[in-house]
């Protein structure tokens, strides 16, 4: 019997690549990702990250440039939280919101990479936070139990998700009642032309995993989220050297006539 389902061969693209830039980060080699420097595939995707390094509780070696957005600066934490972090990576926005929770909160970063969730312990390892916990598992199927959160955040991660309406609803299941999301993600104004959705290498860089804006907030609001505010949206210009490296002549043309355009968006909501 084949169990494979729909999206298992993206989940194992992303997995690769993400997973081998944790294994870069572990051997201390200049990295980046598939929405940062360096990109994991052929794609380098600078243009989509924001500068950290201004935040209050930045960690450097925790910083791979894998993000696209600031969730934390707008989620509205409090001292005494339980945060998650989904797709934490080495753990970034997770010291970022454990000097806002301080030794009473709790922060739980969770990311389907074995190698960069060893990353993430081992920078928590280094500044001695023992309120920061990171495990391996799979968005759309949490090691969570129900209502444990008081705020999800997510930087760059769900577009990279193939169920984005199981990604939602567990989303919503681990929040408390009352809690809230601040989620930075790729969108795109405009659809995705059908032959580019899949293409592995947009699809590791971000690009083609997005969807529409209007379908993502759809989405959104079914998984039972309310007060939905798109909190920052900036334009995303990919270089046309990008494209043209990327994709091949029908395939590039293809893109230019959709007249897509591609946006990274900070987006809260409540349950």
């Amino acid at each position: 019997m084949n169990n494979t389902k729909p999206g298992d061969g993206l989940k194992q693209l992303v997995l690769e690549k993400y997973d081998k830039i944790g294994q870069s980060s572990l051997q201390q080699k200049e990295t980046g990702g598939c929405c940062g420097p360096s990109g994991c595939a052929t794609i380098d995707y600078e243009v989509f990250a924001d500068d950290y390094s201004q935040l209050s509780g930045y960690n450097k070696d925790a910083d791979l440039g894998l993000g696209c957005g600031l969730p934390t600066e707008h989620a509205h934490i409090q001292p005494g939280d339980t945060v998650v972090d989904l797709g934490s990576g080495a753990g970034n926005d997770c010291f970022v919101a454990r000097q806002i929770t301080g030794e009473s909160g709790r922060v739980i970063g969770v990311d389907f990479s074995p190698s960069m969730v060893q990353k993430a312990r081992e920078n928590a390892a280094k500044v001695g936070f023992t309120n920061v916990e990171f495990v391996q598992g799979d968005i759309e199927e949490m090691p969570l139990e129900d209502e444990i959160a008081d705020v999800v955040v997510s930087n760059c991660v769900l577009n990279l998700v193939p169920d984005k309406m199981k990604a939602f609803t567990e989303t919503y299941r681990i929040l408390k009642p009352g809690g809230h999301f601040s989620i930075s993600d790729v969108v795109t104004i405009g659809r995705m032309p059908e032959d580019l959705k899949h293409h592995a290498e947009m699809f590791a860089g971000c690009v083609s995993g997005a969807m529409d804006q209007d379908e993502y907030l759809d989405i959104v609001k079914k998984a039972g989220f309310k007060n939905l505010i798109i909190q920052k949206s900036k334009e995303i210009k990919l270089p046309d050297e990008v494209l043209r490296k990327t994709l091949n002549e029908a395939e590039y043309q293809q893109f230019l006539d959709s007249n897509v355009g591609i946006y990274s968006i900070t987006l809260y909501g409540e349950k």
